[in-house]
Formats: structure tokens, sequence, C-alpha cells
């Protein structure tokens, strides 16, 4: 048919990361929430993984997911979205989740690939300080002795980093 207009197709997804962190930003504006994950996975399964400095609320993450699925089309594109924050078995990724858990008890994976553990005795955007306590044994005998150190770490020396449950 001559003159008819052809149909117009976009390639790509029309759902993306970029649209979904803006979407969120404008609703977390003002408040101490910030974003600490935004992934998209096959077939538009969209995992928002917010923090905050206190304790992350459910009533905030529904707030935050109405606030995406208003601004998305599901008639252009369908899509599911979990908006959460990160479990406690989920390593800490950003330097305020290790400032928010200051006092806690971490096991740490050096870049090196050495464990150690302790007290988060700091914090900052630099680095941690831990208290480390661990039992060596001294040489010659069976007894052991506990050595107590400060460890300062920079974040480029942790590979990994998890809070550590203690059910006492």
């Amino acid at each position: 048919m001559r003159g008819a207009l052809a149909p117009f197709f976009i390639d790509g997804p029309l759902i993306t990361e970029s649209t979904v962190r803006q979407l969120i930003a404008e609703r977390i504006e003002g408040t101490e929430y910030y974003i600490l994950s935004v992934d998209i996975r096959p077939g538009n399964n969209i995992v928002v993984e917010l923090e905050n400095s206190g304790p992350v609320s459910i009533t905030d993450c529904v707030a935050i997911s109405r606030q995406i699925e208003h601004n998305l089309d599901r008639e252009a594109e369908d899509f599911s979205l979990q908006v959460s924050s990160p479990g406690l078995d989920k390593p800490l990724r950003d330097f305020r989740q290790y400032i928010k858990n200051v006092g806690r008890t971490l096991k740490v994976m050096l870049a090196d690939s050495v464990e150690t553990e302790g007290e988060l005795k700091a914090a900052d955007e630099w680095g941690i300080t831990l208290l480390s306590v661990r039992k060596e044994r001294v040489e010659g005998t069976k007894k052991k002795e506990i050595i107590t150190e400060n460890l300062e770490l920079k974040y480029p020396d942790i590979k990994q980093a998890k809070i550590k449950l203690n059910f006492k």
C-alpha cells in the first residue's frame, strides 16, 4: 500500500537499568535510602536492592515498587519487579553498609584469599578498622595464646565481607 506508514519497532529493551535507577532516585531523593543494585534479568525480571542508614521498611519498599510500576508501561513490555533490602547473608558492597554495621562481627576474605574475622570498630569511605582476635599456638608448647590486633583495611584489600550472625 503506497503512502502507508511502516510499523515502528524499537531495537532492544524498553526497560533499562538507567530508567529504573532514575525512577528510584526520584522517589528516594531527600531520604537516607540509596541504591545498592538494579538488575534486569531475562524476561524483564527487575530486581532492586536498597539500603538505608537505618532499617529498610517494607512500607518504603512498597512505595518505591509502586513508583517504578506506575511509570513503566506493562502494555509495551511486561515485567516482574522485586524491591528489597539485601539479606544478612549477602556480602557488604558499599562503604555505607560498613558504617551501618560498626560494632558487629565480620568475616572478611582479603584480596589475597586470607580469611579473618573480628569486630568492626570503625568505617569510612576509604576503609575499615577490624579488631581481630585469634588464638595461636605458642611455639614449643601445646598452649595457645590470644592475639588481639587492629587491622586497618582499605576496600580494595577486601574481596568479600559478611556479617557473622551470633545466635547466643
